[in-house]
């Protein structure tokens, strides 16, 4: 007697589907919120650490591991199943922060900062690519706009809680907090994240991964050699890396094109609502990253304010960034309309940059408030619509190597942005400091000395006229920094006047595929299996998503809804 067993399909019932979410909310916390716990504590690291001409690698060492490993992250996803891949990185991201708490000296900090990017970089590609797995593109907004305001969150959480740490307890306390809230994040994902997994059906693309990761790093070492006065433009350092990102670039492009399965396909770049998207996203993520790293050190340097009020005065542009994102998100969801977000952001933001440029020591801080609420506001019009683009403009079987695509080059802009932009502040800053002690009376070694290891505790006891000096030299070292962020603000906005405005999809990435049911057919599945009749959400039903469209782009309707 034989007998046969059906394996049961998997349901992503509404329930379902925000069970899985609160995983990746809990993921996306743990990644965003060391991306900016780490800005009100720089300046003691740095100082205690004794690395202050160095700081930019604290930065740029997080987001070029990030970085690199984006699109890893995406493509593995998409051919192997993205739960496993979600655990190890939190995995990873926990041990890397348990690593950087107990660093003795400056330079394994940062090499723990870049390991903790490894682990980051996957927790924010795979919760956007797994949200477009359960959710279609007509209801994603709702879902993207409060992983968004994470961002926001983590915006003032992040610096605010860095800057208790630094004035109650030890900057240390920024590392350790990350261990329970990465094990708790981990059990979640371990309990929560049930999906459908794969095997891989064509060969991993090696070649693509390792000229990809040599090619964004010789990019980053370009222009932070180019920028650094150790070296500078004409040095033969700095164009060996240049020479060194030409011939991974080029070698990339070639093993791509001719790859079974790329890491990037090249079929992207000729999609032009993905190349105007990903596009904005790179020059977004050139402004962003450099006003969120440097804004708390102006505070606490130039403004006179603590640590922990540095991190609280962030707030504006939190609740500037998660308003605007989840409005936007909500909006989306009702109207199928993106195109005039993008637009509205980018001039909002620009008009931010433009204020911030002319900060002075004699600023009012509620001035900078207001500053930062504009700027806030117009970065949570723009962050999440453009990866609910791109997502849209793929087919299903694409989803995450476009999400880590998108992803990777508004990284590319953040590393550069964080790089150039820091290297210039750092280098003015060092000048400025250096000339402040010459004229105080120090020697060139003592000068060279107090430069590197001033921070907020050692400036408090420093002479007042000693004090004023060093003030003005911070805020003479960033603020100017401000107009050099604005040309590429400006071609965003042009960009997002060509964004092209297409349909939303009405199905999951899951479902397009054929490796889950949904909606309204979904719940009756699982209450057959509960032998229970299904539970009736208030409101309107979700529509039953079904099949693929005919040329497999996943932009399919609901089968209980007129065609488009």
């Amino acid at each position: 007697m034989t007998s046969t067993t059906t394996e049961q399909p998997f349901l992503l019932t509404k329930r379902r589907i925000w069970i899985i979410f609160s995983a990746l909310i809990a993921g996306m916390l743990l990644a965003s919120l060391d991306q900016t716990i780490v800005s009100t504590a720089m300046p003691t690291i740095v100082g205690q650490l004794g690395g202050v001409e160095h700081q930019v690698w604290i930065v740029t060492s997080y987001l070029l591991a990030t970085t690199i490993v984006m699109p890893i992250y995406g493509k593995f996803g998409d051919v192997l199943g993205r739960r496993h891949l979600f655990l190890i990185a939190i995995g990873l991201f926990t041990a890397a922060s348990v690593g950087a708490a107990f660093a003795g000296d400056f330079w394994s900090f940062v090499a723990f900062r870049a390991m903790q990017g490894l682990g980051a970089g996957g927790l924010m590609i795979l919760s956007q690519a797994i949200i477009a797995d359960i959710v279609p593109a007509s209801e994603r907004g709702k879902y993207l706009g409060p992983l968004g305001g994470i961002f926001g969150l983590s915006a003032v959480a992040g610096p605010l809680l860095g800057g208790y740490f630094v004035d109650h307890l030890t900057w240390r306390w920024a590392f350790y907090i990350n261990i329970p809230i990465g094990i708790a994040a981990f059990i979640i994902a371990l309990v929560a994240l049930k999906l459908p997994s794969k095997k891989a059906t064509k060969p991993i693309d090696i070649l693509g991964v390792l000229s990809l990761s040599v090619a964004t790093t010789c990019l980053i070492f370009f222009t932070d050699f180019g920028g650094d006065t150790a070296y500078g433009w004409d040095a033969p350092e700095t164009w060996m890396w240049g020479a060194g990102l030409v011939v991974a670039a080029g070698l990339f492009v070639f093993v791509e094109s001719r790859a079974v399965d790329p890491i990037i396909p090249l079929s992207f770049f000729r999609n032009p609502v993905f190349v105007t998207a990903t596009a904005i996203g790179l020059m977004i993520g050139l402004a962003m990253f450099a006003a969120i790293g440097f804004i708390p050190t102006f505070l606490q340097m130039a403004s006179g304010t603590s640590a922990a009020v540095s991190g609280l005065l962030m707030l504006p542009m939190m609740v500037g960034l998660m308003g605007t994102s989840i409005t936007s998100g909500l909006l989306i969801t009702k109207t199928g309309r993106y195109r005039a977000y993008p637009i509205a952001g980018t001039l909002i933001t620009g008009a931010a940059i433009v204020l911030m440029a002319g900060m002075t020591a004699e600023t009012p801080i509620w001035m900078i408030c207001v500053f930062l609420f504009v700027f806030g506001a117009g970065l949570g019009l723009i962050m999440q619509v453009v990866v609910l683009v791109v997502q849209n403009a793929v087919p299903a079987s694409d989803i995450g190597s476009a999400t880590s695509t998108n992803n990777y080059f508004r990284e590319v802009g953040a590393a550069l942005g964080t790089a150039v932009f820091g290297t210039l502040f750092t280098t003015r800053l060092s000048e400025n400091l250096t000339s402040v002690f010459l004229d105080a009376g120090a020697s060139t070694d003592q000068a060279a000395e107090a430069t590197a290891t001033i921070d907020p505790q050692v400036l408090d006891q420093l002479p007042e006229q000693l004090r004023d000096g060093i003030v003005t030299a911070y805020a003479d070292a960033l603020a100017p920094v401000f107009w050099y962020v604005l040309p590429f603000i400006g071609v965003a906005f042009l960009l997002s006047l060509f964004l092209k405005q297409i349909p939303l999809s009405d199905v999951a990435g899951l479902v397009a595929r054929g490796e889950a049911v949904g909606g309204e057919e979904a719940e009756r599945l699982e209450a057959a299996q509960r032998g229970s009749h299904p539970h009736r959400e208030d409101g309107p039903s979700a529509p039953t998503w079904s099949g693929t469209s005919p040329d497999g782009s996943g932009d399919q309707t609901p089968a209980d809804s007129p065609t488009r």
